[in-house]
């Protein structure tokens, strides 16, 4: 059974690791493999999220992480910075457990929506967040953050990218 927690300091030099075995699904398509040796998200970015208050894992039964979720503040948004469940672990709960527990904190803090960025035509990125209640924003529809998110995902060669919002 997975449970979340809030992710704890001691977790965070086990999150690469969890990122990492993530990542390998993209070497099943050619034109992002790439992506599977690619910068992780860093201790940095996970002791910011933690000190906020934005950082939870997923945890086996032995209370090791198996999958984390970090998130910023945006405006009147909470925005999903990274949601990544190790490989062996996919499709058991874990990604949508972290997503409940993003949620609850976005209505904690009385925030508008929850929002993320997205592979639009990856099978289990977009729709795994569509099916979570997430819809895709039109670029009238996308705040200013996002569209920085997006510009800067496109500078590092991430393409096919779409912001998706879950208002609250």
């Amino acid at each position: 059974m997975i449970r979340v927690r809030p992710t704890r300091g001691t977790d965070i030099d086990r999150l690469e690791a969890v990122e990492r075995s993530a990542a390998t699904l993209f070497r099943t398509l050619p034109d992002l493999a790439w992506i599977a040796d690619d910068h992780v998200a860093g201790p940095e970015a996970h002791a910011r999220a933690v000190a906020q208050g934005l950082s939870w894992v997923a945890v086996d039964a032995e209370d090791q992480p198996v999958g984390f979720l970090i998130a910023a503040e945006a405006d009147a948004d909470l925005h999903i910075l990274e949601l990544s469940v190790s490989a062996e672990h996919q499709g058991r709960g874990a990604g949508r457990a972290l997503m409940a527990a993003a949620r609850h904190a976005a209505e904690a803090r009385a925030k508008q929506a929850l929002t993320l960025t997205a592979f639009s035509t990856v099978p289990w990125n977009a729709p795994f967040y569509a099916r979570q209640g997430y819809a895709a924003l039109t670029f009238a529809e996308t705040p200013a953050y996002l569209r920085e998110t997006l510009a800067a995902e496109a500078a590092r060669g991430l393409t096919d990218r779409a912001a998706m919002r879950l208002t609250l």
